[in-house]
């Protein structure tokens, strides 16, 4: 019997056009392949009956997504599982793996009866080579058949925009606080499910990731959209009902890297497709702390004499976000504005990485200090995007944006 991994490498050759022939295979795996969606962003790779590790994937679930039949047979189940990854990192049997979602993407490109977009999380820069700039990943996803690529740092600039206005109508007394909404669906699912109390201080505001989608559908309603990025927990992310009007499907930059094996497609050989327009504040998304200074920056700028300011704090990994959480509820901070990321290091340190996240943060870093622009106020095409949706002022833009709001529930 195949392996989910050889299983998917073989159809993912005959998709690519090599004419491999499938053999013997597993009905579970080839149906988590064909049809991702009825499946949670994590599955199993192999069957998992026997574990000499008393458990240790479902131990380290704080979702409670793992489930036992009558039988005594171990389900993911899709409706609790958010994807964290933290259970195929304590499954030392590697027994766990990701959901890919090639396969109905390969069929959209090759399909061509509509526009497919590639939404690139910036977290991108140094994970399909050094020399791989945005221009030379544009250039590899239309050499794959994608009609665009979107970079969603721009859509950071303006989720830090959103989040700035809220920070200054909101926090008006010392002891008020806001939680970022923005960025990671862990940290968000931990409030909602775990820390319901706290979702009054939560701004109803979508995460870049959907923004980019909703917009490109907005002028463009024919779209099939794409994320891609490092994160497992994006696919449930945008499976979630109030906002599946955004991403069609998720691939993390490992199942990029394997389509681009398959089609023999090398990025770093590439020329330059140039149309960067994020600022610093967008592009640092990705590494924890990136949000809260982009916020901080551009409160400042909107209101250089308010007399308070964004005193921010960072939570790195579920562990961290817990401790955080936990010391709100006690009032021990003197922060007012808390981000939360449920990978240690941000979206750099993302379960489908393709470097280390030291290595990725180094990246993000440089990447931010490379930008024209330090804030969304700065960047031009920040406005320019906001008129084209019919956003012409600031009180349009807080009171009217339901392209960039969900309703949690």
């Amino acid at each position: 019997m195949k392996t989910f991994h050889q299983l998917y490498l073989d159809i993912l050759e005959q998709e690519a056009g090599k004419g491999r022939m499938l053999e013997e295979y597993d009905p579970y795996h080839m149906d988590c392949l064909l049809h991702p969606e009825k499946h949670a962003p994590v599955i199993f790779a192999e069957e998992c009956e026997q574990c000499a590790y008393e458990r240790a994937c479902e131990n380290s679930c704080i979702f409670d997504a793992f489930e036992q039949d009558e039988e005594g047979k171990v389900h993911i189940n899709k409706e609790k599982c958010t994807g964290c990854g933290a259970c195929v990192e304590a499954c030392k049997l590697e027994r766990l793996a990701a959901n890919k979602e090639v396969l109905p993407v390969l069929r959209a490109i090759r399909g061509k009866e509509r526009e497919v977009y590639a939404l690139i999380a910036p977290a991108f820069l140094g994970q399909f080579g050094k020399e791989v700039t945005m221009g030379k990943l544009r250039t590899a996803f239309k050499a794959m058949g994608f009609q665009g690529v979107i970079e969603v740092a721009v859509f950071a600039d303006i989720l830090t925009l959103k989040e700035a206005l809220e920070f200054d109508a909101n926090i008006q007394q010392e002891q008020d606080y806001q939680l970022t909404s923005c960025c990671c669906p862990v940290w968000i699912a931990m409030i909602r499910k775990i820390y319901q109390e706290l979702m009054p201080h939560v701004p109803g505001a979508v995460s870049p990731m959907i923004a980019a989608g909703r917009v490109v559908k907005e002028l463009h309603p024919e779209a099939v959209t794409v994320f891609v990025g490092p994160c497992m927990a994006k696919k449930k992310e945008a499976r979630e009902p109030d906002i599946a009007d955004a991403v069609d499907y998720v691939l993390t930059f490992q199942e990029v890297q394997e389509m681009f094996q398959a089609a023999e497609i090398h990025p770093e050989e590439l020329g330059e497709d140039e149309k960067e327009h994020s600022s610093k504040a967008g592009r640092i998304y990705a590494k924890t702390g990136g949000v809260s200074e982009a916020v901080k920056l551009t409160v400042k700028q909107l209101r250089p004499d308010r007399k308070i300011e964004v005193r921010a704090e960072q939570a790195d990994g579920v562990l961290a976000c817990r401790e955080m959480i936990e010391r709100i509820k006690k009032g021990e901070t003197e922060a007012n504005f808390f981000e939360g990321m449920g990978c240690q290091g941000g979206c750099v340190g993302g379960p489908k990485v393709l470097i280390g996240k030291e290595e990725g943060r180094a990246n993000v870093e440089r990447y931010g200090e490379e930008a024209e622009y330090q804030s969304p106020l700065e960047n031009p095409f920040v406005p320019e995007l906001l008129a084209r949706l019919g956003f012409h002022t600031i009180e349009e833009f807080l009171e009217k944006s339901q392209i960039l709001v969900r309703e949690f529930h």
